[in-house]
């Protein structure tokens, strides 16, 4: 899986920073997964190497409009250029009226499917969102000064190497049975004998996992859906010399983010959604931020807009 930072400042956008929208390439398919979709978001794919219309689903976290001003514009655009198989959207109750509204009032057709998923009931059921043959997804709420979700995607995981070597030396037949032994079932061939799979595989292979939380104040909720996932895309819309304003303004400071990551086992932290106050030639810098974290969780970095990051274990 590797992510790409489309936007990445908080409330308004910057020269260097656009508002949020972080997409998700999927390893072996050519899908392409959006989270949050600020205004100028189809202007960030332009200048990326990522492509539009490979477009599959859209999560947005909360409905200020620096996370969705950009989606009517964006799925007006794949409208016209008629190269959409279909979308579907997970988010907030008002996602749907929303975007009926902007349709509406615009007079705007899509011209291709889009299904609308809210998400309060699977976020306070704890219930699967999305899966798949590969992937999961679940979503949790956060706290915010409206409602606000965060979402974890995590691949399944895979069976081992097959040992090809050993399934010849017992003079199994190559084709759709080493598929299956791979897969970990039990098969009988011909002669009588019964295979298990996993007698054939090495270890399983844990699948990677990203989680993307954005808008909230520290929260458990945060650290729940994050424990253990190899990345961890935490908002950091304040220092920690600003914390007052970050729980008046319902947002994390960047000790805040670090401490989730601590208390959750994340592999990696990046920072996004970070002020404007804090942009280069004010008194404090998003370098500031970062270096509050790394002091509590070392391996976090900052994110900036086209920065491409490959998950690791």
């Amino acid at each position: 899986m590797q992510v790409t930072f489309l936007g990445t400042s908080s409330g308004v956008p910057t020269r260097s920073r656009n508002v949020s929208a972080v997409a998700l390439r999927l390893p072996q398919r050519s899908e392409l997964w959006l989270f949050d979709c600020g205004e100028g978001t189809q202007h960030q794919f332009l200048k990326s190497e990522l492509r539009l219309s490979q477009l599959r689903r859209i999560f947005v976290s909360h409905m200020h409009g620096d996370h969705i001003f950009g989606l009517p514009g964006l799925l007006a655009s794949l409208g016209l250029a008629g190269n959409s198989s279909g979308l579907d959207l997970y988010g907030p109750d008002p996602l749907e009226n929303f975007l009926h509204g902007a349709f509406k009032s615009s007079s705007s057709r899509v011209g291709y499917p889009i299904k609308i998923n809210r998400v309060k009931h699977h976020a306070e059921e704890k219930s699967i969102l999305f899966e798949d043959k590969d992937i999961v997804v679940t979503c949790v709420p956060l706290k915010h000064r409206i409602p606000s979700y965060a979402y974890r995607i995590e691949e399944k995981t895979k069976p081992g190497k097959f040992n090809v070597n050993l399934a010849q030396e017992l003079n199994i037949p190559p084709g759709p049975i080493y598929s299956d032994l791979k897969n970990g079932k039990k098969i009988k061939l011909e002669d009588g004998r019964v295979l298990n799979g996993k007698d054939f595989c090495g270890p399983d292979i844990p699948g990677k996992s990203m989680v993307y939380c954005t808008d909230t104040v520290f929260t458990e909720n945060a650290i729940e859906i994050s424990r253990d996932a190899d990345l961890l895309i935490h908002e950091a819309t304040f220092s920690h010399s600003d914390a007052e304003l970050a729980y008046e303004r319902g947002h994390s400071t960047s000790t805040m983010a670090a401490q989730t990551a601590v208390e959750a086992g994340v592999g990696q932290l990046v920072l996004t959604h970070i002020s404007p106050r804090y942009a280069p030639g004010n008194q404090s810098s998003p370098n500031d931020l970062l270096k509050e974290a790394q002091t509590i969780f070392p391996n976090t970095i900052l994110a900036k807009d086209f920065l491409e990051l490959k998950i690791q274990k």
